[in-house]
């Protein structure tokens, strides 16, 4: 099932033939990034999970509503807290890439009693977490590659394939060609153009990471160019529940490039009730 929310909340989509608790999955902010296209493949191997894939403000095909004025963690919080109030949904679970993780961190440390388990890729809410000082980062090159794709001659299938072999897969030979044009085509919406001339997120959510209270994996991959397994470490120390998982042979999307290991490690950090 999948709905479209008005402008105060995000689109989603709903398996509801599972049992148990829900889990909200949460896109990447790169250019066409919504929940299907970064999660798709870790889904189809726990089909026994009550998934909730859910589509940020300025993310994905919501065509109802303006698109955000700011593209923020905190304001995209608010938007999925008023998604699970309307869905009637007291605590969930969260997976997550990149923004969709800040956004899960913001969430969780305003309202902890909103969120059980997290478990995050390749999120970076903070330029040193826990003032650990030098770590192997690129904090501009996000809206580098976003001014590149959309500047110029505008988008196009080309350069979606070349931003995700430069950034989101270790092996730039099997990027393959369905998600590239799913991609593209998320990444044209009146909502996606409107989105990218927005500022990059700017929020640092360093002060409120002692906030969270929800056990939180960070799930790394070993080859990510945004950070290394050094930020990856000193994120998971700086949360008070805190664990790492690096996988290895990945870049920004182990969830897209390695599904089967992803699941495995989502699926049994997230089951975990001790």
């Amino acid at each position: 099932m999948s709905a479209t929310e008005p402008a105060a909340g995000p689109a989603h989509g709903w398996d509801g033939a599972a049992d148990g608790p829900v889990t909200v999955v949460l896109h990447g902010g790169g250019p066409g990034c919504h929940a299907a296209s970064d999660f798709g493949a870790v889904m189809a191997r726990r089909p026994g999970r009550r998934w909730l894939w859910v589509d940020l403000p300025g993310h994905g095909f919501p065509v109802t509503g303006p698109p955000p004025a700011r593209r923020t963690p905190s304001g995209a919080a608010h938007a999925l807290a008023v998604l699970l109030e309307r869905l009637g949904l007291d605590r969930v679970d969260v997976l997550a890439q990149s923004y969709g993780g800040l956004v899960a961190l913001s969430l969780a440390a305003v309202r902890p009693e909103r969120i059980g388990r997290i478990a995050l890729i390749g999120s970076r809410p903070t330029p040193a977490p826990g003032g650990t000082g030098r770590l192997r980062t690129d904090p501009g090159l996000g809206s580098r590659v976003r001014a590149e794709y959309y500047g110029g001659d505008g988008p196009s299938p080309a350069k979606m394939r070349a931003l995700m072999a430069e950034l989101e897969w270790y092996d730039t030979s099997r990027v393959p060609e369905p998600t590239v044009l799913a991609r593209y085509r998320a990444s044209t919406t009146p909502a996606a153009l409107a989105t990218a001339a927005l500022p990059a997120p700017a929020e640092d959510l360093g002060q409120v990471l002692g906030a969270v209270a929800a056990p939180t994996l960070v799930l790394w991959g070993r080859h990510d160019p945004f950070a290394g397994p050094d930020y990856a470490a000193a994120l998971a120390d700086a949360l008070p529940r805190g664990d790492l998982a690096v996988v290895g042979r990945t870049a920004h999307h182990p969830q897209a490039e390695r599904p089967a290991a992803v699941a495995a490690l989502a699926d049994a950090f997230l089951s975990d009730r001790s």
